[in-house]
């Protein structure tokens, strides 16, 4: 029997070639491993002739000698007729770490992006949170809080902020389920907001961005380059797009005779479809491209059947010897060039950036009018999203 109650080890739990799904330790008691990774306990038994699974919670924050006891609780009160939810439900307060991982399971679900969802886990798993990792939801306190945000509130204040936020929903999931009442100690807006240094007051933590009037010099650099990662950034250039939504560019997505590079939803930030009008020096390098394709992927990577690797165009800029400018700061560069140096109304440069402005009827609006700009390759060169003009050609820059 023993044999059969206890088939985990800790060595065999611990171990990164465990398949996802569900492992047994016996007597009822399963580790369940999830694709990505991330293991939690459960339960499962029989009541009132159907099969049911109750979490015991997440590992290693639960451990399996203690998974073992609350496995070992439960059988006793099937064997005496109690449900063993309705009794746990009852008997305990979840951790931080289970309710984490209840709020994950119930919410990871919605949302489309695979590194999304592991940053979510990553926070607000031990990296983080240790120190509150084992303590029950309901003996959270503001210190508990300022104890880890403090020491990465100026130094990583963007990571910092959204772990705030983070905390915050997982505790407002906690009262809604009756865990905890009061106040939420992760509250920004009349409560942190007068324990820490107010955002506007520490270093912005954008990313930094080439002044526009130094890109058309870079421009002309790159066209000299015979490498895939910068005809990729030719295109972040022209075009103002994500660093993503340019490396993993599909044939499928350019229209070249239309001149027309449609990006679905499921690829954009916003969920929703964006249409670039491409301008005739980005016609250009897509072209030649096109003439040379080997791959569905506008830029292919090293791999087979892959695109280029993300970090591809950052390395080719260190190699350039361009400092601390990003990828993605050319975004920024294209914004400060639209304000700066044109007339165009804020919601046209924003809109070329992607960005969602106004309500929902403003922006059903914008979204019909990108459509009817799109037909039409003689609109406007801002609202056509032209960066040869607003880069390129500003200064005479050819390939």
């Amino acid at each position: 029997m023993a044999r059969s109650l206890h088939k985990l080890s800790d060595t065999r739990i611990r171990s990164s070639d465990l398949t996802p799904g569900r492992h047994s330790d016996g007597g009822g008691l399963y580790l369940n491993v999830k694709p990505g990774g991330s293991k939690s306990w459960i339960f499962m038994y029989t009541s009132g002739g159907r099969r049911k699974a109750l979490g015991l919670g997440p590992y290693p924050a639960v451990k399996l000698s203690h998974a073992r006891r609350l496995a070992s609780d439960m059988r006793e009160k099937v064997a005496t007729g109690s449900n063993p939810a309705v009794v746990r439900s009852v008997e305990r307060t979840p951790t931080f770490s289970e309710c984490a991982d209840l709020f994950l399971t119930t919410m990871e679900n919605q949302w489309r992006n695979e590194k999304h969802r592991a940053q979510w886990r990553m926070t607000l798993g031990p990296t983080y949170c240790r120190a509150i990792h084992s303590k029950p939801v309901d003996q959270i306190t503001t210190d508990d809080i300022l104890a880890i945000l403090s020491p990465i509130w100026t130094k990583k204040h963007e990571t910092a902020s959204r772990l705030r936020g983070r905390i915050e929903r997982v505790l407002d999931y906690a009262k809604s389920r009756g865990w905890r009442s009061g106040e939420n100690p992760a509250l920004w807006r009349g409560h942190l907001k007068n324990l820490l240094p107010a955002p506007s007051k520490l270093q912005r933590g954008h990313h930094a961005a080439m002044p526009y009037r130094e890109v058309p010099e870079l421009y002309r650099r790159l066209g000299s380059i015979d490498a895939m990662a910068a005809r990729c950034l030719q295109l972040v250039v022209l075009t103002a797009c994500r660093s993503g939504e340019a490396l993993n560019a599909g044939w499928s997505e350019i229209d070249l005779n239309r001149k027309l590079w449609t990006i679905p939803a499921d690829r954009m930030k916003a969920g929703r479809t964006h249409r670039i009008p491409l301008s005739s020096e980005a016609m250009s390098v897509l072209r030649d491209l096109s003439e040379t394709r080997h791959s569905d992927f506008v830029f292919p990577g090293q791999k087979p059947n892959r695109p280029l690797s993300n970090m591809s165009m950052g390395m080719l800029m260190r190699r350039m010897n361009l400092g601390d400018y990003t990828v993605h700061g050319f975004r920024s560069a294209f914004r400060d060039w639209a304000g700066d140096e044109t007339a165009h109304p804020r919601e046209v440069a924003e809109g070329a950036l992607a960005h969602i402005q106004g309500d929902p009827t403003e922006r059903a609006y914008w979204s019909r009018s990108d459509r009817r700009s799109t037909t039409n390759t003689s609109a406007p060169a801002m609202r056509s999203q032209d960066p040869a003009g607003w880069k390129v050609r500003q200064a005479g820059a050819t390939r």
